[in-house]
């Protein structure tokens, strides 16, 4: 299979620590979607990345969907509970981190347009999402090593890659200062080394 995705996409990041934790093979395809030839819109109506395309050709798009396929797959590094209420904790996670990231992304987007075309009102509105966000995922960690059970899921995985966003697009936002807890939990993922190899770069 292989992966469609940018060096900097947090969504993508997250797919491709999910292959590498699960020990699945994957070739990847470094593509830019916001490029006039880009291949991306020929293998998701979208245009965006991440895309996981299978032996067959068929095409999976968007990160929650990518790594609900994958993750029954392989037997290595279950990452999503089987059990209802314990999956809807880890997916809700994986959806306030996701959140956030798609927060962050509105307003980094934004600032890039020219000033005299920028919507403080919407910056403003984006700005507070990401916070409040941040917050509430800090408070859902609490003191415990990992979101839930005892090791690492998919929540861990979304929290860091969002992280890991803020850290490449906002390195003035401290939010190691503010939420110590999210820190150690970035700390430890950063020594893996699937989050390792999927620094993002520029």
């Amino acid at each position: 299979m292989k992966l469609v995705t940018s060096l900097t996409s947090p969504y993508g990041r997250k797919a491709r620590v999910v292959l590498l934790e699960k020990k699945i093979p994957f070739q990847l395809q470094v593509e830019n979607p916001w490029l006039p030839d880009s291949p991306v819109p020929s293998l998701n109506p979208l245009g965006k990345v991440p895309v996981l395309v299978l032996e067959d050709g068929v095409s999976v798009f968007d990160s929650r969907v990518i790594v609900e396929y994958l993750d029954p797959l392989s037997p290595v590094a279950h990452l999503i509970p089987g059990e209802p209420k314990s999956r809807m904790v880890v997916r809700g996670v994986e959806a306030l981190a996701d959140g956030v990231t798609d927060a962050a992304v509105a307003v980094y987007l934004e600032r890039k347009r020219a000033p005299e075309l920028r919507s403080a009102e919407w910056l403003t509105l984006q700005e507070k999402t990401l916070f409040r966000g941040i917050e509430a995922l800090a408070e859902a960690l609490g003191e415990k090593p990992w979101y839930f059970g005892n090791s690492m899921t998919l929540a861990d995985i979304a929290c860091g890659c969002m992280l890991g966003y803020l850290d490449l697009r906002f390195p003035e936002v401290d939010w190691r200062g503010a939420h110590p807890n999210l820190a150690k939990l970035f700390d430890k993922l950063m020594a893996r080394p699937s989050f390792k190899e999927t620094v993002p770069v520029v």
